[in-house]
């Protein structure tokens, strides 16, 4: 089993361990408990294809991302460094390859990673044990496929994986004390719509909504008004980014198929907090690996090492954002700019160019500002908020794009406003096309009918065809998608035989 090809750290790696864990926390960083584990290349790289859990369910997908990490290590282009898995305990595998400096490096990368998963507020209802939930999820996907094939189950998921991008964050803070006062605020609501406080709602119905929610095997009550009413409850509290829930709830499903479709659900919303914080989560850690080793865990033997591998990580591609290097950067610019007093009304209306360069009011709040920032910002308010011309220029950032004569990709600009668009639109939905659920009987037959959430992009239409015949594999009703192309309105249609404009 994977899980036996890796083992607990010891001897020198442990004494390690903990001499980084308490720099960690002299530091002030706050985390759950972390296992450490050691393995060989081949199963790190089994772990990172499965997404850090080695008892998922099985599918293609995961053999063929490892295919590809395998040859990336073959050949040179890459190397993983470690494993860090956001659960309580924290599990984090090393490699038993890298020398000593390097797993001092990663523990302290580690324990910055922790403490993000902890603290920042997106992370803040994660399941913590996913670790469990996962390999139960393994263990039900995998009778299903004893069950009724793995063909079957594997196309069925194939299906469901394509619209795992279209979840809607407001999720992620829902808690079932949130989702009760939701429900009692809409009875409310239908209370004062009827006119007088319990003449439109009997108290069955009450009962029913409040408990409709948290379990689904309550018994429907069969009056037709009441049901409907319920209808219109989910409808109005189902956001309209989570397709995945909307299939769930209206789409013709089997019973191992809507299990299948929890499942694969559930999982996308736990990835989603650290699809949305990259450039954070991996500044964070990075910054702090910088710090203990630098100022703590380094001796002066490993200087050079530690400097080699440590750039080698921050490195900037030319053509492709670095989050480990935009990360560390603006963080110590936010604690740079907070110890100096370089923010505020009288440093932002400053106009002498002269004095602004060389501003400088000790205020020594930069290591609060960082943990501040660390706690309740995503990726995009990251950027928007302290992603300043100052930084950019210091970076030397720019955008590219191809130019057909020449056959090569050159600089566009430099100009700091659309440096800056152009990286928050590359993160909003993680640079995929925003999709809302407009309607579920669209036309009155029952078609799904999804509305393009337009930014001056067209729709690939490809990927548009390809994402609409799953859904309608799984709808199993025409599904209609609103958008534009080329400046002007249009409505396609994919009707189990091809899409096509209405």
């Amino acid at each position: 089993m994977l899980t036996q090809r890796s083992r607990p750290i010891s001897g020198e790696l442990l004494e390690l361990k903990e001499e980084i864990h308490q720099y960690a926390l002299d530091y002030g960083l706050d985390f759950y408990p972390v296992i450490f584990e050691v393995c060989d290349y081949d199963t790190i790289n089994i772990l990172a294809a499965q997404g850090g859990f080695p008892s998922r369910y099985p599918h293609w997908r995961f053999g063929m991302d490892y295919d590809q990490l395998s040859k990336g290590y073959a050949y040179g282009l890459q190397k993983i460094y470690e494993m860090v898995i956001n659960t309580e305990p924290v599990y984090a595998y090393l490699l038993n390859a890298n020398h000593i400096v390097d797993q001092k490096t990663v523990m302290a990368h580690v324990y910055g990673h922790a403490d993000f998963f902890k603290n920042n507020s997106w992370f803040r209802n994660t399941d913590r044990n996913m670790m469990d939930v996962m390999a139960n999820h393994g263990t039900k996907i995998r009778r299903y496929m004893d069950r009724f094939g793995q063909d079957k189950v594997e196309d069925f998921i194939d299906k469901v994986l394509s619209l795992e991008n279209l979840l809607d964050i407001d999720v992620l803070f829902e808690t079932p004390d949130l989702a009760r006062k939701r429900i009692e605020q809409q009875i409310k609501a239908i209370e004062e719509e009827s006119g007088e406080e319990n003449s439109g709602v009997s108290s069955a119905l009450k009962s029913f909504m409040r408990s409709k929610l948290f379990n689904p095997q309550n018994p429907s009550t069969s009056k037709v008004d009441e049901d409907e009413i319920v209808h219109q409850y989910k409808k109005k509290f189902i956001g309209k980014r989570d397709v995945m829930r909307w299939v769930l709830e209206y789409a013709p499903l089997k019973e191992w198929e809507a299990d299948i479709l929890g499942i694969l659900r559930e999982e996308a919303y736990y990835f989603l907090p650290q699809r949305m914080t990259k450039i954070m989560n991996e500044g964070w850690a990075s910054y702090w690996h910088s710090t203990i080793m630098t100022q703590k865990a380094l001796r002066s033997s490993e200087i050079i090492d530690f400097a080699d591998h440590h750039a080698g990580v921050m490195a900037m591609s030319k053509k492709n954002i670095n989050p480990y290097k935009i990360g560390i950067e603006l963080f110590r610019d936010i604690e740079f700019r907070w110890n100096t007093g370089r923010f505020g009304k009288e440093y932002l209306e400053c106009t002498d160019l002269h004095e602004k360069e060389n501003w400088n009011r000790p205020t020594n709040m930069g290591r609060e500002k960082v943990f501040e920032v660390r706690a309740s910002h995503n990726d995009i308010t990251f950027i928007d908020e302290f992603f300043t011309p100052e930084f950019c220029e210091r970076q030397q950032l720019f955008t590219y794009k191809y130019n057909s004569r020449s056959g090569r990709f050159e600089i566009d600009t430099r100009d700091f406003e659309a440096i800056k668009q152009k990286l928050l639109l590359s993160l909003t939905n993680f640079g995929q096309p925003l999709i809302e659920v407009e309607e579920i009987n669209f036309a009155n037959r029952g078609e799904m009918l999804l509305k393009h959430i337009y930014h001056g992009v067209d729709l690939d239409l490809g990927y548009a065809s390809d994402t609409l015949r799953n859904l309608y594999a799984l709808w199993k009703r025409p599904v209609n998608l609103s958008t534009v192309q080329e400046g002007k309105s249009v409505t396609f249609c994919y009707d189990g035989r091809e899409m096509k404009p209405i």
